[in-house]
């Protein structure tokens, strides 16, 4: 007999804000999974012709989630050293670490993770396209856009070593 799942792993029993954070989460902390136990070197190492990396990944979905979350809803995000437009968030400059990167991506993820627990699901903001859309739809679209960014981490770590997976398994 299967003992009783937590409600993170059934999403049923638990309120919609809840179930969607809950999927939010499993691919954020599938993508960190995935990012542990690298080198600098493999962190960085472009893995693709137009030169996706893993650490370039966690810098632009870091940078989405204080856009979507925080600049949408009208929160203080911090300084980008960076123009996501021009997408230098999907990579590392010569004077940036992995280091600063995790913690970058530490901070936006608790910056959205208050926006998320303050805000009512049918909340509005404004998106970077002058759109107003719902925390409900924020939160879709973000498990989407997470989702698909573990995917490729996914396939850049097996080409890296092998590695494949979600989670750790033991």
């Amino acid at each position: 007999m299967t003992p009783n799942p937590t409600a993170a792993e059934d999403p049923a029993t638990v309120d919609e804000k809840s179930c969607l954070l809950t999927s939010l989460n499993r691919h954020r902390d599938a993508i960190l999974w995935k990012l542990r136990g690298l080198d600098e070197e493999q962190l960085r190492r472009p893995m693709t012709p137009s030169g996706s990396n893993l650490i370039g990944l966690l810098k632009h979905l870091a940078s989405v989630e204080y856009g979507w979350f925080c600049e949408t809803f009208g929160r203080e995000v911090e300084p980008l050293w960076f123009d996501p437009a021009t997408e230098q968030d999907m990579s590392l400059t010569e004077g940036e670490t992995p280091d600063q990167i995790f913690a970058f991506h530490a901070r936006a993820r608790t910056a959205a993770d208050a926006v998320i627990t303050e805000l009512p699901l049918d909340a509005l903001g404004t998106s970077w396209r002058g759109v107003s859309v719902s925390l409900r739809w924020v939160l879709v679209h973000m498990v989407e856009e997470v989702a698909r960014h573990a995917g490729h981490i996914d396939i850049l770590r097996e080409l890296i070593d092998g590695a494949t997976g979600d989670h750790n398994r033991s």
